[in-house]
Protein backbone atom coordinates (compact mmCIF):
# COMPACT_ATOMS: atom_id res chain seq x y z
CA UNK A 1 0.00 0.00 0.00
CA UNK A 2 2.82 2.34 0.87
CA UNK A 3 4.54 1.44 -2.40
CA UNK A 4 1.36 2.23 -4.37
CA UNK A 5 1.01 5.60 -2.65
CA UNK A 6 4.64 6.30 -3.43
CA UNK A 7 4.04 5.55 -7.09
CA UNK A 8 0.97 7.77 -7.14
CA UNK A 9 2.95 10.53 -5.47
CA UNK A 10 5.69 10.19 -8.08
CA UNK A 11 3.11 10.33 -10.86
CA UNK A 12 1.56 13.42 -9.29
CA UNK A 13 4.96 15.12 -9.16
CA UNK A 14 5.60 14.22 -12.80
CA UNK A 15 2.30 15.77 -13.83
CA UNK A 16 3.04 18.92 -11.79
CA UNK A 17 6.50 19.18 -13.36
CA UNK A 18 4.99 18.81 -16.83
CA UNK A 19 2.40 21.50 -16.09
CA UNK A 20 5.16 23.79 -14.81
CA UNK A 21 7.30 23.29 -17.94
CA UNK A 22 4.28 23.72 -20.19
CA UNK A 23 3.23 26.97 -18.52
CA UNK A 24 6.81 28.27 -18.49
CA UNK A 25 7.23 27.47 -22.19
CA UNK A 26 4.02 29.32 -23.04
CA UNK A 27 5.09 32.39 -21.09
CA UNK A 28 8.49 32.50 -22.78
CA UNK A 29 7.01 31.89 -26.24
CA UNK A 30 4.43 34.65 -25.81
CA UNK A 31 7.22 36.98 -24.71
CA UNK A 32 9.02 36.57 -28.04
CA UNK A 33 6.67 39.07 -29.68
CA UNK A 34 7.78 41.76 -27.23
CA UNK A 35 11.46 41.45 -28.14
CA UNK A 36 12.95 44.23 -30.30
CA UNK A 37 13.03 43.28 -33.97
CA UNK A 38 16.33 45.02 -34.63
CA UNK A 39 19.75 44.70 -33.07
CA UNK A 40 21.42 41.41 -32.16
CA UNK A 41 22.25 41.35 -28.47
CA UNK A 42 18.89 42.42 -27.08
CA UNK A 43 17.13 39.12 -27.83
CA UNK A 44 19.84 36.45 -27.75
CA UNK A 45 19.61 35.52 -24.07
CA UNK A 46 15.80 35.33 -24.19
CA UNK A 47 15.84 32.99 -27.17
CA UNK A 48 18.40 30.85 -25.36
CA UNK A 49 16.12 30.47 -22.32
CA UNK A 50 13.14 29.67 -24.54
CA UNK A 51 15.04 26.98 -26.43
CA UNK A 52 16.24 25.50 -23.13
CA UNK A 53 12.73 25.20 -21.66
CA UNK A 54 11.32 23.65 -24.85
CA UNK A 55 14.19 21.15 -24.87
CA UNK A 56 13.26 20.06 -21.33
CA UNK A 57 9.54 20.00 -22.15
CA UNK A 58 10.00 17.88 -25.26
CA UNK A 59 12.30 15.40 -23.52
CA UNK A 60 9.96 15.24 -20.53
CA UNK A 61 6.86 14.35 -22.53
CA UNK A 62 8.86 11.68 -24.40
CA UNK A 63 10.25 10.07 -21.27
CA UNK A 64 6.98 10.11 -19.29
CA UNK A 65 4.39 9.64 -22.02
CA UNK A 66 2.56 6.74 -20.38
CA UNK A 67 2.13 8.58 -17.07
CA UNK A 68 1.04 11.78 -18.82
CA UNK A 69 -1.44 9.84 -20.96
CA UNK A 70 -3.08 8.14 -17.96
CA UNK A 71 -2.79 10.78 -15.22
CA UNK A 72 -2.85 14.06 -17.16
CA UNK A 73 -4.93 12.97 -20.13
CA UNK A 74 -2.35 14.15 -22.65
CA UNK A 75 -3.89 14.25 -26.11
CA UNK A 76 -2.13 13.92 -29.45
CA UNK A 77 -3.12 17.41 -30.53
CA UNK A 78 -1.38 18.75 -27.39
CA UNK A 79 1.85 17.03 -28.46
CA UNK A 80 1.29 18.50 -31.91
CA UNK A 81 0.88 21.95 -30.40
CA UNK A 82 4.23 21.67 -28.61
CA UNK A 83 5.90 20.45 -31.81
CA UNK A 84 4.28 23.32 -33.74
CA UNK A 85 5.62 25.84 -31.23
CA UNK A 86 9.12 24.38 -31.62
CA UNK A 87 8.75 24.61 -35.40
CA UNK A 88 7.77 28.27 -35.04
CA UNK A 89 10.71 28.83 -32.71
CA UNK A 90 13.13 27.48 -35.30
CA UNK A 91 11.50 29.52 -38.08
CA UNK A 92 11.68 32.75 -36.10
CA UNK A 93 15.26 31.96 -35.21
CA UNK A 94 15.96 31.61 -38.94
CA UNK A 95 14.40 35.04 -39.50
CA UNK A 96 16.57 36.48 -36.72
CA UNK A 97 19.85 34.85 -37.77
CA UNK A 98 19.40 34.21 -41.53
CA UNK A 99 20.89 30.74 -41.02
CA UNK A 100 19.05 28.47 -43.46
CA UNK A 101 19.81 25.31 -41.47
CA UNK A 102 17.13 26.38 -39.01
CA UNK A 103 14.59 26.13 -41.82
CA UNK A 104 15.39 22.43 -42.04
CA UNK A 105 14.81 22.09 -38.30
CA UNK A 106 11.43 23.84 -38.56
CA UNK A 107 10.55 21.58 -41.48
CA UNK A 108 11.39 18.42 -39.48
CA UNK A 109 8.92 19.32 -36.74
CA UNK A 110 6.16 20.43 -39.08
CA UNK A 111 6.59 17.28 -41.16
CA UNK A 112 6.43 15.13 -38.00
CA UNK A 113 3.10 16.74 -37.03
CA UNK A 114 1.66 15.84 -40.42
CA UNK A 115 3.26 12.39 -40.59
CA UNK A 116 1.96 11.40 -37.18
CA UNK A 117 -1.40 13.08 -37.66
CA UNK A 118 -1.22 14.92 -34.35
CA UNK A 119 -4.07 17.23 -35.41
CA UNK A 120 -6.21 14.51 -37.01
CA UNK A 121 -8.85 14.65 -34.24
CA UNK A 122 -8.89 18.43 -33.93
CA UNK A 123 -12.28 18.76 -35.68
CA UNK A 124 -13.84 16.26 -33.25
CA UNK A 125 -12.89 18.31 -30.19
CA UNK A 126 -15.60 20.88 -30.94
CA UNK A 127 -13.16 23.71 -30.18
CA UNK A 128 -12.97 26.52 -32.74
CA UNK A 129 -9.64 27.73 -31.32
CA UNK A 130 -8.07 24.30 -31.90
CA UNK A 131 -9.27 24.23 -35.49
CA UNK A 132 -7.75 27.68 -36.07
CA UNK A 133 -4.46 26.41 -34.63
CA UNK A 134 -4.55 23.56 -37.13
CA UNK A 135 -5.12 25.96 -40.04
CA UNK A 136 -2.32 28.22 -38.84
CA UNK A 137 -0.04 25.20 -38.65
CA UNK A 138 -0.78 24.47 -42.32
CA UNK A 139 -0.07 28.07 -43.32
CA UNK A 140 3.27 28.10 -41.45
CA UNK A 141 4.28 24.72 -42.88
CA UNK A 142 3.54 26.00 -46.39
CA UNK A 143 5.80 29.05 -45.85
CA UNK A 144 8.70 26.83 -44.71
CA UNK A 145 8.21 24.46 -47.66
CA UNK A 146 8.12 27.40 -50.08
CA UNK A 147 11.42 28.67 -48.71
CA UNK A 148 12.93 25.18 -49.00
CA UNK A 149 11.60 24.78 -52.57
CA UNK A 150 9.55 21.70 -51.66
CA UNK A 151 6.91 22.63 -54.21
CA UNK A 152 5.38 19.18 -54.60
CA UNK A 153 4.70 19.10 -50.88
CA UNK A 154 3.43 22.70 -51.00
CA UNK A 155 0.74 21.64 -53.47
CA UNK A 156 -0.25 18.68 -51.29
CA UNK A 157 -0.50 20.94 -48.25
CA UNK A 158 -2.59 23.49 -50.14
CA UNK A 159 -5.03 20.71 -51.12
CA UNK A 160 -5.26 19.56 -47.50
CA UNK A 161 -5.68 23.14 -46.27
CA UNK A 162 -8.47 23.74 -48.78
CA UNK A 163 -10.29 20.63 -47.54
CA UNK A 164 -9.96 21.82 -43.93
CA UNK A 165 -11.28 25.28 -44.82
CA UNK A 166 -14.26 23.77 -46.64
CA UNK A 167 -15.18 21.81 -43.49
CA UNK A 168 -14.62 24.84 -41.26
CA UNK A 169 -18.00 26.64 -41.58
CA UNK A 170 -20.01 23.59 -40.55
CA UNK A 171 -19.15 24.22 -36.91
CA UNK A 172 -17.53 27.65 -36.68
CA UNK A 173 -17.88 31.32 -37.47
CA UNK A 174 -18.58 32.25 -41.14
CA UNK A 175 -16.32 35.33 -40.78
CA UNK A 176 -13.35 33.09 -39.94
CA UNK A 177 -14.17 30.90 -42.94
CA UNK A 178 -14.10 33.94 -45.25
CA UNK A 179 -10.76 35.07 -43.81
CA UNK A 180 -9.18 31.66 -44.35
CA UNK A 181 -10.63 31.45 -47.86
CA UNK A 182 -8.79 34.70 -48.65
CA UNK A 183 -5.58 33.23 -47.20
CA UNK A 184 -6.01 30.19 -49.44
CA UNK A 185 -6.46 32.34 -52.55
CA UNK A 186 -3.38 34.34 -51.59
CA UNK A 187 -1.33 31.14 -51.34
CA UNK A 188 -2.59 29.86 -54.69
CA UNK A 189 -1.84 33.19 -56.37
CA UNK A 190 1.66 33.22 -54.91
CA UNK A 191 2.43 29.68 -56.13
CA UNK A 192 1.18 30.52 -59.61
CA UNK A 193 3.28 33.69 -59.77
CA UNK A 194 6.39 31.89 -58.49
CA UNK A 195 6.39 29.39 -61.37
CA UNK A 196 7.61 31.84 -64.03
CA UNK A 197 9.04 29.06 -66.25
CA UNK A 198 8.29 25.34 -66.01
CA UNK A 199 11.18 22.88 -66.26
CA UNK A 200 9.90 19.58 -67.63
CA UNK A 201 11.01 16.03 -66.91
CA UNK A 202 11.42 13.52 -69.74
CA UNK A 203 7.75 12.49 -69.29
CA UNK A 204 6.68 16.15 -69.78
CA UNK A 205 5.66 16.57 -66.14
CA UNK A 206 6.89 19.75 -64.43
CA UNK A 207 9.67 19.22 -61.90
CA UNK A 208 10.97 21.50 -59.21
CA UNK A 209 14.52 22.79 -59.37
CA UNK A 210 16.36 25.20 -57.19
CA UNK A 211 16.91 26.74 -60.62
CA UNK A 212 19.88 24.43 -61.04
CA UNK A 213 22.45 27.04 -60.18
CA UNK A 214 20.66 29.75 -62.11
CA UNK A 215 18.96 31.19 -59.08
CA UNK A 216 17.84 30.42 -55.55
CA UNK A 217 20.56 30.03 -52.95
CA UNK A 218 24.30 29.96 -53.44
CA UNK A 219 26.24 26.71 -53.17
CA UNK A 220 29.91 25.89 -53.72
CA UNK A 221 29.04 24.79 -57.27
CA UNK A 222 27.13 27.96 -58.16
CA UNK A 223 29.30 30.65 -56.57
CA UNK A 224 30.76 32.84 -59.36
CA UNK A 225 34.51 32.47 -59.80
CA UNK A 226 36.79 35.32 -58.86
CA UNK A 227 40.46 36.13 -59.24
CA UNK A 228 41.18 37.54 -55.80
CA UNK A 229 43.12 40.71 -55.18
CA UNK A 230 44.20 42.55 -52.01
CA UNK A 231 41.70 45.32 -52.84
CA UNK A 232 38.70 43.01 -52.31
CA UNK A 233 38.37 43.84 -48.64
CA UNK A 234 34.65 43.94 -47.84
CA UNK A 235 32.12 41.25 -46.89
CA UNK A 236 28.35 41.56 -46.78
CA UNK A 237 27.20 41.45 -43.15
CA UNK A 238 23.86 43.23 -42.86
CA UNK A 239 20.90 43.22 -45.29
CA UNK A 240 17.57 45.04 -45.41
CA UNK A 241 15.04 43.53 -47.81
CA UNK A 242 12.05 45.85 -48.21
CA UNK A 243 8.89 45.03 -50.17
CA UNK A 244 6.34 47.80 -50.68
CA UNK A 245 4.94 47.14 -54.17
CA UNK A 246 1.17 47.46 -53.82
CA UNK A 247 -0.18 44.99 -56.39
CA UNK A 248 2.44 42.27 -56.13
CA UNK A 249 1.64 38.67 -55.18
CA UNK A 250 2.41 38.06 -51.51
CA UNK A 251 2.01 35.49 -48.77
CA UNK A 252 2.75 35.86 -45.05
CA UNK A 253 4.18 39.36 -45.47
CA UNK A 254 6.57 38.19 -48.18
CA UNK A 255 6.09 39.77 -51.59
CA UNK A 256 7.34 37.79 -54.58
CA UNK A 257 10.33 40.12 -54.96
CA UNK A 258 11.22 39.72 -51.27
CA UNK A 259 10.85 35.94 -51.55
CA UNK A 260 13.23 35.78 -54.50
CA UNK A 261 15.79 38.20 -53.14
CA UNK A 262 16.07 36.65 -49.68
CA UNK A 263 16.95 33.30 -51.30
CA UNK A 264 19.46 34.98 -53.61
CA UNK A 265 21.27 36.29 -50.53
CA UNK A 266 21.49 32.94 -48.72
CA UNK A 267 23.54 29.78 -49.04
CA UNK A 268 21.93 26.39 -49.53
CA UNK A 269 21.12 24.82 -46.15
CA UNK A 270 22.80 21.58 -45.19
CA UNK A 271 20.68 18.57 -44.31
CA UNK A 272 19.79 18.61 -40.62
CA UNK A 273 20.06 14.81 -40.42
CA UNK A 274 23.83 15.18 -40.49
CA UNK A 275 23.76 17.35 -37.38
CA UNK A 276 23.99 15.32 -34.16
CA UNK A 277 22.88 18.26 -32.02
CA UNK A 278 19.66 18.78 -33.93
CA UNK A 279 16.49 18.45 -31.91
CA UNK A 280 15.06 16.63 -34.94
CA UNK A 281 17.89 14.07 -34.92
CA UNK A 282 16.42 10.57 -34.85
CA UNK A 283 13.14 11.82 -36.31
CA UNK A 284 12.07 8.50 -37.76
CA UNK A 285 12.32 6.56 -34.54
CA UNK A 286 9.77 6.40 -31.71
CA UNK A 287 6.31 7.85 -32.24
CA UNK A 288 7.31 10.67 -29.93
CA UNK A 289 8.64 12.19 -33.18
CA UNK A 290 11.74 14.40 -33.15
CA UNK A 291 14.14 13.27 -30.46
CA UNK A 292 15.29 16.10 -28.24
CA UNK A 293 18.85 17.14 -27.73
CA UNK A 294 20.23 20.61 -27.19
CA UNK A 295 18.46 23.42 -29.06
CA UNK A 296 19.28 25.31 -31.14
CA UNK A 297 21.63 22.95 -32.98
CA UNK A 298 24.11 25.58 -34.14
CA UNK A 299 24.45 27.52 -30.91
CA UNK A 300 22.70 30.63 -29.72
CA UNK A 301 24.50 33.70 -31.13
CA UNK A 302 26.68 35.21 -28.47
CA UNK A 303 27.01 31.86 -26.72
CA UNK A 304 29.92 29.46 -26.64
CA UNK A 305 30.37 27.70 -29.96
CA UNK A 306 29.00 30.54 -32.02
CA UNK A 307 32.28 32.46 -31.98
CA UNK A 308 35.22 31.79 -34.24
CA UNK A 309 38.60 33.41 -33.63
CA UNK A 310 36.93 35.98 -31.41
CA UNK A 311 34.50 37.08 -34.15
CA UNK A 312 30.85 36.23 -34.60
CA UNK A 313 30.67 33.52 -37.25
CA UNK A 314 27.83 33.51 -39.77
CA UNK A 315 27.32 31.44 -42.89
CA UNK A 316 24.84 33.98 -44.25
CA UNK A 317 24.67 37.74 -43.81
CA UNK A 318 22.10 38.88 -41.27
CA UNK A 319 18.82 40.04 -42.84
CA UNK A 320 15.85 42.18 -41.89
CA UNK A 321 12.65 41.57 -43.87
CA UNK A 322 10.31 44.58 -43.95
CA UNK A 323 6.90 44.43 -45.60
CA UNK A 324 5.43 47.87 -46.32
CA UNK A 325 7.17 49.55 -43.37
CA UNK A 326 6.60 53.13 -42.34
CA UNK A 327 9.47 55.45 -43.20
CA UNK A 328 10.40 55.72 -39.51
CA UNK A 329 10.57 51.92 -39.20
CA UNK A 330 12.75 51.70 -42.30
CA UNK A 331 15.17 54.33 -41.03
CA UNK A 332 15.41 52.68 -37.60
CA UNK A 333 16.30 49.32 -39.16
CA UNK A 334 18.81 50.99 -41.49
CA UNK A 335 20.43 52.68 -38.49
CA UNK A 336 20.53 49.40 -36.58
CA UNK A 337 22.07 47.54 -39.52
CA UNK A 338 24.68 50.26 -39.93
CA UNK A 339 25.47 50.20 -36.22
CA UNK A 340 25.91 46.42 -36.18
CA UNK A 341 28.44 46.39 -39.05
CA UNK A 342 31.80 44.96 -37.99
CA UNK A 343 35.08 46.26 -39.37
CA UNK A 344 35.27 45.31 -43.05
CA UNK A 345 31.51 44.71 -43.23
CA UNK A 346 29.08 46.12 -45.80
CA UNK A 347 25.36 46.92 -45.61
CA UNK A 348 22.97 46.03 -48.45
CA UNK A 349 19.62 47.75 -48.93
CA UNK A 350 17.25 46.07 -51.39
CA UNK A 351 13.96 47.83 -51.98
CA UNK A 352 11.10 46.86 -54.27
CA UNK A 353 8.50 49.64 -54.28
CA UNK A 354 6.23 51.85 -56.32
CA UNK A 355 7.64 55.22 -57.28
CA UNK A 356 6.72 58.43 -55.52
CA UNK A 357 7.04 61.01 -58.28
CA UNK A 358 7.84 64.70 -58.16
CA UNK A 359 6.48 67.32 -60.55
CA UNK A 360 9.19 69.87 -59.72
CA UNK A 361 10.20 71.28 -63.10
CA UNK A 362 13.66 72.56 -62.18
CA UNK A 363 14.98 70.43 -59.32
CA UNK A 364 17.96 71.79 -57.47
CA UNK A 365 18.17 69.25 -54.66
CA UNK A 366 18.66 65.76 -56.13
CA UNK A 367 18.24 64.32 -52.64
CA UNK A 368 14.58 65.31 -52.28
CA UNK A 369 13.19 67.06 -55.34
CA UNK A 370 13.19 64.12 -57.79
CA UNK A 371 10.81 61.94 -55.75
CA UNK A 372 11.59 58.54 -54.30
CA UNK A 373 9.96 55.25 -53.29
CA UNK A 374 6.63 54.77 -51.53
CA UNK A 375 7.25 52.83 -48.33
CA UNK A 376 3.71 52.37 -47.06
CA UNK A 377 0.20 52.63 -48.50
CA UNK A 378 -0.90 54.61 -45.47
CA UNK A 379 -0.57 58.33 -45.96
CA UNK A 380 -0.33 61.04 -43.33
CA UNK A 381 0.55 63.92 -45.62
CA UNK A 382 -1.31 67.22 -45.49
CA UNK A 383 -3.38 66.66 -48.62
CA UNK A 384 -4.40 63.14 -47.55
CA UNK A 385 -2.17 61.07 -49.78
CA UNK A 386 -1.28 60.21 -53.32
CA UNK A 387 2.02 59.08 -54.75
CA UNK A 388 2.87 62.39 -56.36
CA UNK A 389 4.63 65.14 -54.45
CA UNK A 390 2.98 67.83 -56.60
CA UNK A 391 5.90 70.20 -56.35
CA UNK A 392 4.65 71.70 -53.10
CA UNK A 393 6.90 73.00 -50.35
CA UNK A 394 6.44 69.82 -48.30
CA UNK A 395 7.39 66.29 -49.25
CA UNK A 396 5.48 63.02 -49.13
CA UNK A 397 5.81 61.57 -45.61
CA UNK A 398 5.77 57.88 -46.51
CA UNK A 399 8.48 58.05 -49.13
CA UNK A 400 12.14 57.05 -49.04
CA UNK A 401 14.12 59.78 -50.80
CA UNK A 402 17.71 59.42 -52.01
CA UNK A 403 18.64 62.08 -49.46
CA UNK A 404 17.40 59.83 -46.65
CA UNK A 405 20.30 57.47 -47.41
CA UNK A 406 23.06 60.09 -47.20
CA UNK A 407 23.78 59.58 -43.44
CA UNK A 408 24.20 55.83 -43.96
CA UNK A 409 26.91 56.24 -46.60
CA UNK A 410 29.35 56.69 -43.71
CA UNK A 411 29.74 52.90 -43.94
CA UNK A 412 30.25 50.72 -47.05
CA UNK A 413 26.84 50.46 -48.71
CA UNK A 414 25.41 48.43 -51.60
CA UNK A 415 21.96 49.52 -52.79
CA UNK A 416 19.55 47.66 -55.12
CA UNK A 417 16.45 49.62 -56.16
CA UNK A 418 13.62 47.95 -58.09
CA UNK A 419 11.02 50.55 -58.97
CA UNK A 420 9.46 52.60 -61.75
CA UNK A 421 11.28 55.57 -60.21
CA UNK A 422 14.63 53.87 -59.57
CA UNK A 423 16.85 56.26 -61.52
CA UNK A 424 16.48 59.06 -58.96
CA UNK A 425 18.93 57.13 -56.78
CA UNK A 426 21.80 57.55 -59.25
CA UNK A 427 22.83 60.92 -57.76
CA UNK A 428 23.74 59.83 -54.20
CA UNK A 429 27.03 61.61 -53.37
CA UNK A 430 29.92 59.90 -51.61
CA UNK A 431 30.43 62.57 -48.97
CA UNK A 432 32.34 60.26 -46.66
CA UNK A 433 34.55 58.51 -49.21
CA UNK A 434 33.19 55.05 -48.40
CA UNK A 435 32.47 52.39 -51.06
CA UNK A 436 29.00 52.86 -52.55
CA UNK A 437 27.27 50.99 -55.40
CA UNK A 438 23.68 51.51 -56.56
CA UNK A 439 22.03 49.02 -58.96
CA UNK A 440 18.79 50.38 -60.43
CA UNK A 441 16.07 48.51 -62.29
CA UNK A 442 14.63 49.61 -65.62
CA UNK A 443 11.86 52.15 -65.02
CA UNK A 444 9.65 50.67 -67.71
CA UNK A 445 8.99 47.37 -69.48
CA UNK A 446 7.30 46.65 -72.84
CA UNK A 447 3.48 46.77 -72.66
CA UNK A 448 3.24 43.00 -73.16
CA UNK A 449 4.90 42.41 -69.78
CA UNK A 450 3.46 45.26 -67.69
CA UNK A 451 0.46 43.47 -66.20
CA UNK A 452 2.44 40.33 -65.39
CA UNK A 453 5.41 41.99 -63.70
CA UNK A 454 3.13 44.19 -61.63
CA UNK A 455 1.52 41.13 -60.02
CA UNK A 456 4.00 38.27 -60.52
CA UNK A 457 7.15 40.09 -59.45
CA UNK A 458 9.65 42.45 -61.01
CA UNK A 459 11.66 41.45 -64.07
CA UNK A 460 14.84 43.04 -62.67
CA UNK A 461 14.65 41.05 -59.43
CA UNK A 462 13.98 37.90 -61.45
CA UNK A 463 17.22 38.54 -63.38
CA UNK A 464 19.12 38.92 -60.11
CA UNK A 465 17.49 35.76 -58.73
CA UNK A 466 17.49 33.45 -61.76
CA UNK A 467 19.03 34.89 -64.96
CA UNK A 468 18.00 31.97 -67.18
CA UNK A 469 14.39 32.09 -65.97
CA UNK A 470 14.26 35.83 -66.70
CA UNK A 471 15.67 35.39 -70.22
CA UNK A 472 13.15 32.62 -70.97
CA UNK A 473 10.37 34.81 -69.64
CA UNK A 474 11.10 37.83 -71.88
CA UNK A 475 11.37 35.48 -74.88
CA UNK A 476 7.97 33.87 -74.13
CA UNK A 477 9.48 30.47 -73.35
CA UNK A 478 6.98 28.96 -70.94
CA UNK A 479 8.54 25.53 -70.43
CA UNK A 480 11.92 23.90 -71.01
CA UNK A 481 12.86 20.18 -70.91
CA UNK A 482 15.28 19.44 -68.08
CA UNK A 483 18.16 18.32 -70.34
CA UNK A 484 17.77 21.47 -72.40
CA UNK A 485 17.59 23.65 -69.28
CA UNK A 486 20.86 22.22 -68.03
CA UNK A 487 22.52 22.80 -71.40
CA UNK A 488 21.32 26.42 -71.44
CA UNK A 489 22.52 26.88 -67.88
CA UNK A 490 26.05 26.13 -69.06
CA UNK A 491 25.86 29.23 -71.30
CA UNK A 492 24.79 31.34 -68.30
CA UNK A 493 27.69 29.92 -66.30
CA UNK A 494 30.08 30.75 -69.15
CA UNK A 495 28.73 34.29 -69.28
CA UNK A 496 29.17 34.80 -65.53
CA UNK A 497 32.71 33.40 -65.63
CA UNK A 498 33.67 35.63 -68.58
CA UNK A 499 32.08 38.72 -67.00
CA UNK A 500 34.00 38.05 -63.78
CA UNK A 501 37.24 37.79 -65.79
CA UNK A 502 36.49 41.07 -67.59
CA UNK A 503 35.80 42.91 -64.31
CA UNK A 504 39.15 41.75 -62.95
CA UNK A 505 40.85 42.59 -66.27
CA UNK A 506 39.44 46.13 -66.17
CA UNK A 507 41.05 46.67 -62.78
CA UNK A 508 44.42 45.28 -63.91
CA UNK A 509 44.39 47.41 -67.09
CA UNK A 510 43.51 50.46 -65.04
CA UNK A 511 46.46 49.91 -62.73
CA UNK A 512 48.96 49.00 -65.46
CA UNK A 513 47.84 51.17 -68.38
CA UNK A 514 45.35 53.69 -67.03
CA UNK A 515 42.52 52.36 -69.23
CA UNK A 516 39.35 50.33 -68.70
CA UNK A 517 38.42 52.26 -65.59
CA UNK A 518 36.17 50.52 -63.08
CA UNK A 519 35.34 52.27 -59.82
CA UNK A 520 37.16 50.95 -56.77
CA UNK A 521 33.82 50.38 -54.99
CA UNK A 522 33.08 47.45 -57.32
CA UNK A 523 36.49 45.96 -56.67
CA UNK A 524 36.12 46.22 -52.89
CA UNK A 525 32.67 44.58 -53.00
CA UNK A 526 33.71 41.98 -55.59
CA UNK A 527 35.42 39.70 -53.09
CA UNK A 528 32.10 38.91 -51.39
CA UNK A 529 30.28 35.95 -52.96
CA UNK A 530 26.81 37.49 -52.69
CA UNK A 531 27.73 40.96 -53.90
CA UNK A 532 29.80 39.52 -56.75
CA UNK A 533 26.79 37.43 -57.77
CA UNK A 534 24.55 40.51 -57.85
CA UNK A 535 27.06 42.54 -59.87
CA UNK A 536 27.56 39.79 -62.47
CA UNK A 537 23.84 39.06 -62.79
CA UNK A 538 23.28 42.79 -63.22
CA UNK A 539 25.76 42.68 -66.12
CA UNK A 540 23.83 39.71 -67.58
CA UNK A 541 20.57 41.65 -67.29
CA UNK A 542 22.05 44.74 -68.92
CA UNK A 543 23.58 42.83 -71.84
CA UNK A 544 20.41 40.79 -72.47
CA UNK A 545 18.08 43.81 -72.43
CA UNK A 546 20.52 45.85 -74.52
CA UNK A 547 20.41 43.17 -77.25
CA UNK A 548 16.69 42.29 -76.98
CA UNK A 549 14.54 43.86 -79.70
CA UNK A 550 11.61 44.47 -77.36
CA UNK A 551 13.51 46.63 -74.86
CA UNK A 552 14.14 49.85 -76.73
CA UNK A 553 14.80 53.11 -74.92
CA UNK A 554 17.09 53.87 -72.02
CA UNK A 555 14.27 53.58 -69.47
CA UNK A 556 13.88 49.89 -70.36
CA UNK A 557 17.42 49.01 -69.32
CA UNK A 558 18.97 49.00 -65.85
CA UNK A 559 21.45 51.56 -64.62
CA UNK A 560 24.20 51.52 -62.04
CA UNK A 561 26.21 54.10 -60.20
CA UNK A 562 29.17 54.29 -60.47
CA UNK A 563 28.82 53.37 -64.12
CA UNK A 564 30.43 50.17 -65.33
CA UNK A 565 32.66 50.51 -68.41
CA UNK A 566 30.80 49.93 -71.68
CA UNK A 567 33.46 48.91 -74.20
CA UNK A 568 35.47 46.85 -71.75
CA UNK A 569 32.50 45.11 -70.12
CA UNK A 570 28.83 45.81 -70.93
CA UNK A 571 29.31 45.91 -74.71
CA UNK A 572 32.19 43.47 -74.88
CA UNK A 573 31.87 41.14 -77.92
CA UNK A 574 32.58 37.99 -75.90
CA UNK A 575 29.54 38.58 -73.67
CA UNK A 576 27.24 39.40 -76.60
CA UNK A 577 28.43 36.25 -78.37
CA UNK A 578 27.45 34.05 -75.42
CA UNK A 579 23.98 35.62 -75.29
CA UNK A 580 23.50 34.98 -79.01
CA UNK A 581 24.56 31.36 -78.49
CA UNK A 582 22.12 31.00 -75.59
CA UNK A 583 19.31 32.53 -77.66
CA UNK A 584 20.03 30.11 -80.50
CA UNK A 585 20.01 27.17 -78.08
CA UNK A 586 16.55 28.26 -76.88
CA UNK A 587 15.43 28.86 -80.46
CA UNK A 588 14.62 32.51 -79.70
CA UNK A 589 17.38 34.14 -81.74
CA UNK A 590 14.77 36.29 -83.53
CA UNK A 591 14.11 38.20 -80.28
CA UNK A 592 17.60 39.66 -80.38
CA UNK A 593 19.31 42.22 -82.57
CA UNK A 594 21.61 41.24 -85.40
CA UNK A 595 24.95 39.85 -84.40
CA UNK A 596 27.47 37.28 -85.51
CA UNK A 597 26.21 33.85 -86.45
CA UNK A 598 26.45 31.41 -83.57
CA UNK A 599 27.88 27.94 -83.73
Amino acid sequence: MVKMESTEEQDRKLVLEFCHLLEKSKQLFNGLRDLPQYGHRQWQAYFGRTFDVYTKLWKFQQQHRMVLDSKYGLKRWQIGEIASKIGQLYYHYYLRTSETNYLNEAYQFYAAIRGRAYYSRAAKEDRPDLMVKKLRYYARFIVVCLLLKKMKLVRELVTELEKQIQEFPRSYEPEDHLEWSLVLEEIKGFIKAEAAVAVLHADSNPIILSHSGSGSRLSPLTTPPCERSPHMTLSLQEILIVGSACEQAKFSELTMDMFRMLQTLEREPTESTTNPLSMAHGLHGHDASPAASRIPPYGVPGSKGYMENGRAFRDNPHKYLLYKPSISQLLVFLASGSKELPLGGALLLYMSADGCFSTTKHPEDFGYELGGLATSVKRDSVDGGGLSCRGKSYKENHCLYPGDLYPFTRRPMFVVIDSDNSFVFQHIPRYFGQPLVVLMSPQDVPPAFQADVQHHGSLFTLFLHSPLTALCYICNVGDVPIHHWERCQTYVDRFITEASRLVTRCRIDEIEQGIGFIDSSYVQFFGDDFLRTLILRFVFCDVVLRLHRGFRGRHMRPRCEPQLPANELLEHPSLSHIIFQLASALDVRGHFSEGPECD
